[in-house]
């Protein structure tokens, strides 16, 4: 099983004070907390643990993170790399009036020209959570509205660590 780590077991703000190192000088090195992929500026967790989409944001954000957010194909694609195809995976895009005004968790712009629903989807009002998928046929990866309430693991992202 892999654990869990916060975002603050990883920082160095004290230890650099008390080592002498200057915190105003250039970040020498980046990274991501251990069990963590690293893609542009961001760190990545992909948990196999199934949760509600609700409780899946929740442990996102106790490791000061938040559920996936999608800004390029790049990303998706280097996300999809790293999945199982056998799962599904919630990623922090909702629907929460189920009026298909979708969000995102971090407030970033919903933006329908770079999206990659699966043919056919969104497809039901009552499913306002949205998860990544493997479909055998076409065999593509892509998004599909869910059931906020079903389990399914998950994808939670951060910026990565500078020290």
């Amino acid at each position: 099983m892999i654990s869990e780590i916060t975002y603050a077991e990883v920082r160095f703000n004290d230890a650099s004070k008390s080592s002498g190192i200057d915190s105003s000088a250039e970040t020498a090195w980046n990274c991501c907390p251990k069990n963590w992929k690293l893609f542009s500026s961001n760190c990545y967790f992909i948990s196999t643990e199934s949760a509600s989409w609700q409780e899946s944001e929740k442990k996102c954000a106790r490791m000061e993170a938040h559920l996936l957010v999608i800004n390029t194909r790049e990303e998706q694609n280097f996300i999809f790399q790293n999945l199982e195809e056998n799962s599904a995976y919630f990623v922090g895009l909702s629907d929460p009036e189920g009026q298909r005004h979708w969000q995102w968790v971090d407030q970033t712009p919903y933006n329908e020209s770079s999206t990659f629903w699966h043919q056919g989807e969104p497809n039901d009002r009552n499913e306002r959570c949205v998860t990544l998928n493997f479909r055998r046929y076409p065999r593509s990866w892509g998004w599909n509205d869910v059931s906020c309430d079903g389990h399914q693991s998950s994808v939670c992202e951060m910026m990565k660590i500078h020290l």
